[in-house]
């Protein structure tokens, strides 16, 4: 990815200056992040390692309005939090030049989590839900690409709904982002 982040980093919320500025949302968000439990010894193994490397940053496109945001980036704190890796969030709607950059079926999806060197070159990027969550929308974007077919509406509360289903009950969905945050580091 060419795309750099150096006019933006710095200038985000900490994990905790988001949480506490939430008016919306607040209780849920934490009520995921308190949930949190590593799926591994070895995942957190992993995250801890990263505090010998000094090379990396994590900004997240967020607001805390959105649903995928509560569930999500409680997990992407928690995983984080003990790695050594600066993390900072965007409010989306205060940053939307920088939202562009990083549309989801040409769209702006959050959160979306960026994961940099220290110069602001991004490097990889996470979001904006599991892989198997985002697959049932990447189906529906592919087959429904009318937004004003008379049945679209319709069709995206259904969506939504099977979205939930896969997220499943429970905590389990945070250790498949986990997994798949710990894939994206493992690569730079």
């Amino acid at each position: 990815m060419s795309t750099n982040l150096s006019a933006v980093i710095g200038k985000g919320l900490t994990p905790q200056q988001f949480i506490d500025s939430m008016q919306r949302n607040q209780e849920a968000f934490l009520d995921w992040y308190g949930k949190f439990q590593w799926a591994t010894e070895d995942d957190r193994e992993f995250f801890e390692s990263l505090n010998n490397r000094d090379d990396l940053r994590c900004v997240i496109i967020a607001a805390e309005w959105c649903g995928d945001v509560v569930r999500n980036i409680p997990v992407v704190f928690k995983a984080l939090e003990n790695s050594g890796i600066p993390v900072e969030v965007l409010i989306m709607e205060e940053h939307t030049d920088v939202m562009d950059q990083f549309l989801t079926f040409g769209g702006r999806s959050i959160p979306v989590v960026i994961i940099t060197d220290t110069g602001g070159h991004v490097l990889g990027k996470w979001g904006p839900r599991p892989e198997r969550v985002q697959a049932v929308m990447k189906a529906f974007k592919e087959g429904n690409p009318d937004r004003e077919a008379p049945d679209y509406n319709d069709k995206i509360q259904a969506v939504r709904a099977e979205m939930l289903r896969q997220y499943g009950e429970g905590v389990g969905y945070q250790s498949v982002i986990v997994s798949e945050l710990r894939e994206l580091l493992s690569t730079f």
